[in-house]
């Protein structure tokens, strides 16, 4: 594990999508996962649920530019409202495992295959059940606001709920999915890396109970935040007032680069000692090289094994056998 510091590089709530690109959109459409996979709403039709306010219905931007990751097209959605949950069933053989994924983007969009759908790439083949929240956006977390140049929380953390929601529905139809429930982890980038600190460490429900589902424990048992965001206080290793440190925090895992510009490194390890200070079990990595948004198309740079570490340490705390 490499411990530098790096230069703060101003705000550090720079959306991570904007490498992905912020062009016009070329699709006004919802967005909706590959075929195969289930996709559910999270909360029922008739419930009115807090609405962010978007610019416009739900809409894709499919980015072909020279900014695309290794040059190969991503897809980023703006302005959802309700939001779904999308299986990607385990193959092979089953370990019972599961891993809600948060896609990154500032709290602002999603970037939903190169943060979202591409872990399930990695996951399933591993035996691994991989779910994609499609969560409510924008401003559905602690977010940057250009007007006052600072960060705003919202009055209804939207981002947590629709979390929260999803472990409850992941445990609940456990079964279905051929999930053992005591196996389900997190897993989220950029802003989705902070919606792994609050799912790993909000102590109650953030929302009024909807069916039997919300009976589930909606903690997961293990959490893996990538150049997590929205953490850091912007001044010494103190955390944002936002964020919560529960000492039933589930064993954690967290990766950045020195180098990334949006300086997460600083978020990360600050995260890293609060849940140290907490005695919650914590790893983590931060490589010299590796930037902002590195996902896990795979470069020539030691950063890109990162999923290997990962499944290295599912073994070491009894996620994954054999």
């Amino acid at each position: 594990m490499i411990l530098r510091n790096g230069k703060h590089a101003g705000s550090i709530l720079i959306v991570c999508a904007c490498m992905i690109g912020f062009a016009a959109p070329t699709h006004a459409e919802t967005w909706h996962p590959p075929k195969g996979t289930t996709e559910m709403p999270l909360w029922p039709a008739e419930l009115a649920i807090a609405r962010p306010e978007t610019s416009g219905p739900e809409r894709t931007n499919v980015y072909k530019g020279p900014k695309a990751p290794l040059g190969i097209p991503t897809t980023t959605v703006f302005d959802v409202t309700r939001p779904t949950l999308t299986i990607f069933r385990a193959k092979g053989v089953n370990t019972g495992a599961a891993v809600l994924v948060f896609p990154g983007g500032g709290y602002k969009v999603l970037a939903i295959d190169f943060e979202g759908t591409e872990v399930c790439d990695w996951l399933t083949p591993h035996g691994i059940t991989c779910a994609v929240l499609k969560y409510r956006v924008p401003n559905s977390g602690p977010h940057w606001d250009a007007s006052c140049k600072c960060q705003k929380v919202p009055a209804v953390p939207m981002a947590l709920q629709d979390a929260q929601r999803s472990m409850a529905i992941l445990r609940s139809r456990a079964k279905e999915f051929g999930i053992d429930p005591h196996k389900v982890g997190v897993l989220g980038f950029s802003a989705g890396g902070h919606m792994v600190a609050d799912t790993s460490n909000a102590d109650k429900l953030s929302y009024a109970p909807v069916d039997a589902a919300d009976r589930q424990d909606v903690r997961p048992n293990f959490g893996v935040a990538l150049y997590p965001g929205h953490l850091w206080a912007e001044k010494g290793v103190e955390l944002a007032p936002w964020n919560h440190i529960s000492a039933k925090a589930p064993p954690t895992f967290i990766i950045a680069a020195e180098d990334d510009p949006v300086d997460d490194v600083r978020n990360s390890i600050t995260y890293f000692l609060a849940l140290r200070d907490a005695k919650v079990p914590v790893e983590m990595h931060i490589y010299a090289h590796g930037g902002h948004a590195f996902g896990l198309r795979r470069t020539e740079q030691p950063i890109t094994h990162w999923p290997d570490l990962v499944e290295k340490w599912l073994r070491t705390i009894g996620i994954l056998t054999g």
